[in-house]
């Protein structure tokens, strides 16, 4: 059915906040090395976080394994998210002062809106309410059982162990290399906040998690962008109250901040993905229309296997993806391309 647009009410989109904090970074890492199965995908080799491991004092593996078991990380990124803390003191300081219901609350993943006063009455304990939530989120790979871990933890024991791991860590593996850190996460901020007012939000988001389209969704009303260097080469979404959060990897370029020639990944990639004739074939072909494997293959008249490794390439490059079966053209990716091309040249 067609349909005739007759409204003049422009599409509604959301707000880009940026933040940045070595606080993130280090419950990050806490993450990082508590999640044994993706450790190796990690861009650190395994090694690194087998060293790092070695040289830990035994309290702190106890709490790292509490961790790995109860996924206490997402309790500690929660807690972050409640102020601007200026330092690691003023956050277990925070921590501290909490009071129960409060603490259990907040730790609670947001799974909605319309489920706000279901968390509340299971921060309160009622047994009823936390086995909704654990029913509504059974769906997800951890949330039902750290759902059940929060509403029945003890509050002083839990206090203890986020304020323990959290300034374990934060000693072991973040103190020395702080203000390093600090440099990198403020250079890679600053970046995005450059090109915050030359991108659309829905461009800027993509443009800096490296390719996530992410659409306005019904009561998101802003979307929360961190830099993150731990957890790279991953972005790592997150739910809040009307907020989307996106801990972002930062840009090679941001790594060494005084180096103005060194080019955002994604910018080599997509030039290099459009610096072969067949591949431009290919992108033209999908601007006209989405198209299966086969499809591709019979109208340009190429191997199979040919034209697999060129769409491999596409898709590396954020260029193209696959919707319902079939290949489609990034075409904001793809719009955005000079815009990045001039940001890189004047920066």
């Amino acid at each position: 059915m067609e349909v005739l647009n007759l409204t003049s009410r422009k599409k509604e989109t959301y707000k880009v906040q940026l933040k940045y904090s070595v606080l993130w970074e280090c419950a990050l890492g806490i993450a990082a090395i508590t999640n044994t199965p993706l450790i190796k995908t990690l861009e650190k080799p395994v090694e690194h976080w087998k060293e790092i491991k070695e040289s830990l004092p035994v309290k702190l593996l106890v709490e790292l394994d509490f961790v790995e078991n109860k996924n206490t990380w997402k309790a500690l990124l929660q807690l972050l998210h409640q102020r601007d803390f200026t330092d690691l003191t003023e956050f277990t300081h925070y921590i501290q002062e909490l009071s129960m219901p409060d603490l259990t609350f907040i730790c609670l993943p947001f799974i909605g809106n319309n489920y706000q006063q279901l968390r509340r009455n299971a921060s309160f304990g009622e047994q009823l309410a936390m086995k909704e939530m654990m029913e509504i989120t059974k769906e997800n790979s951890f949330f039902p059982r750290y759902i059940e871990f929060i509403c029945h933890a003890n509050g002083k024991r839990l206090k203890e162990h986020l304020i323990n791991v959290m300034t374990g860590w934060y000693e072991a593996a973040v103190r020395k290399e702080e203000e390093q850190l600090h440099a990198i996460l403020q250079t890679d901020y600053k970046m995005k906040r450059e090109m915050k007012d030359k991108m659309s939000a829905e461009e800027l988001v993509e443009w800096t998690t490296g390719g996530i389209t992410y659409s306005p969704e019904l009561n998101v009303s802003q979307v929360l962008l961190i830099p993150q260097y731990i957890y790279r080469p991953w972005n790592i979404e997150a739910d809040l109250e009307n907020t989307k959060v996106f801990y972002y990897p930062i840009a090679n370029e941001s790594i060494i901040p005084n180096d103005r020639y060194t080019p955002n990944n994604f910018l080599v990639l997509k030039h290099k993905a459009l610096g072969d004739e067949g591949r431009l074939r290919i992108v033209k072909l999908l601007f006209e229309q989405d198209l299966t494997l086969q499809d591709i293959t019979e109208q340009l008249n190429m191997g199979k296997s040919t034209i697999h490794h060129h769409l491999k390439i596409l898709r590396a490059a954020k260029l193209v993806e696959i919707i319902e079966a079939k290949y489609s053209l990034k075409r904001k990716s793809l719009e955005m391309l000079s815009k990045e091309l001039e940001f890189y040249l004047i920066q």
